[in-house]
């Protein structure tokens, strides 16, 4: 199942309790203080993992935590230093504090982590009070809780090209054709109900990755369908093909596709795109202008009429911008 959004509470471990202890050894008269440091507890790491693509592995999990600290012990032993946990996350994740919104990281890069929650110090044993005036301390330190955070994890896909277009527009047939995916492919609206990425073979050594968005209906961008589930997802992208339906008004969808993006991000609005005019089999293709696109090409995806130039064209596109 495709999880790109989940809330989960994390808890760094608890620092250890410092030890209080005396020298009993043969032939010492009033030994002093030997007791050790308690271990510090373990921090809350993140880690980008490139073998996972979704969230759904924080599905039947809510709550993370680190390991405590050992408590030290006598004879000047320090205790253990708590484990950290490394929580593993999809490349493209974003961290949000669920209780402010603040963004707290955005991890793109494989291999990738962060420190989110140290861990709590462990305390002080009480060989560490030991003075002139104090040589029997009979006190030591408690370790130091460790600090919880709810989280909100989102996840933007990374890809060079997205396809943006209504329901229906042939973006999950154009996909199969052009990339390794195997999207469900079926003569109605809203086949797609979740993001599909595709790996494009461009040569012998050139290759990107395009995204199938679910498709986009009027007032996505206010939060109508599926819409801002999935319209996150085309930030991450370098380059946008309109895929348009030559079988109803084509100047219509380009109007209302343009006013969602802007309406959703205005930098999403300025990103570099193509128009592709699919369905050019079922008839004649009205003639169409984009301004600022660098490129209109009628296709058929049913036929793969045309896809083999369209190909030709994103890889110049994504080149240039």
């Amino acid at each position: 199942m495709f999880v790109d959004c989940v809330e989960i509470s994390v808890t760094s471990g608890k620092g250890g309790a410092g030890c209080v202890s005396f020298r009993r050894e043969k032939f010492v008269m009033e030994g002093g203080p030997d007791g050790g440091d308690g271990g510090d507890g373990g921090d809350i790491v993140f880690k980008v993992d490139s073998n996972s693509d979704t969230l759904s592995a924080f599905r039947g999990k809510k709550h993370y935590k680190a390991q405590n600290g050992a408590p030290g012990g006598p004879k000047n032993c320090s205790g253990k230093r708590g484990q950290d946990l490394i929580i593993s996350i999809p490349p493209g994740t974003q961290i949000f504090n669920s209780g402010t919104g603040e963004l707290l990281c955005d991890l793109i890069e494989s291999g990738t982590q962060t420190t989110l929650l140290k861990g709590g110090k462990g305390g002080l044993g009480n060989v560490r009070f030991k003075s002139a005036s104090k040589q029997r301390p009979t006190y030591a330190q408690k370790g130091m809780a460790g600090a919880s955070l709810n989280l909100r994890l989102e996840l933007k896909l990374i890809a060079h090209v997205g396809l943006v277009g209504f329901p229906n527009a042939g973006k999950s047939t154009l996909i199969s054709v052009l990339s390794n995916a195997r999207p469900k492919i079926a003569p109605y609206a809203f086949t797609t109900l979740i993001p599909n990425l595709g790996v494009v073979q461009a040569g012998q050594f050139q290759e990107f990755v395009m995204a199938d968005i679910p498709g986009i209906i009027s007032g996505a961008s206010a939060g109508k369908g599926l819409g801002l589930d999935f319209l996150r997802h085309l930030e991450r992208t370098k380059f946008l093909l309109f895929v348009l339906d030559t079988t109803h008004d084509i100047h219509e969808q380009y109007t209302q596709l343009r006013h969602e993006l802007a309406h959703f991000s205005s930098a999403l609005a300025q990103r570099d795109f193509g128009v592709a005019l699919n369905k050019m089999d079922a008839g004649q293709v009205p003639e169409f202008h984009a301004p600022n696109a660098r490129f209109v090409l009628p296709i058929s995806a049913a036929t793969t009429e045309n896809t083999g130039q369209l190909l030709q064209l994103l890889v110049q596109a994504l080149q240039l911008s």
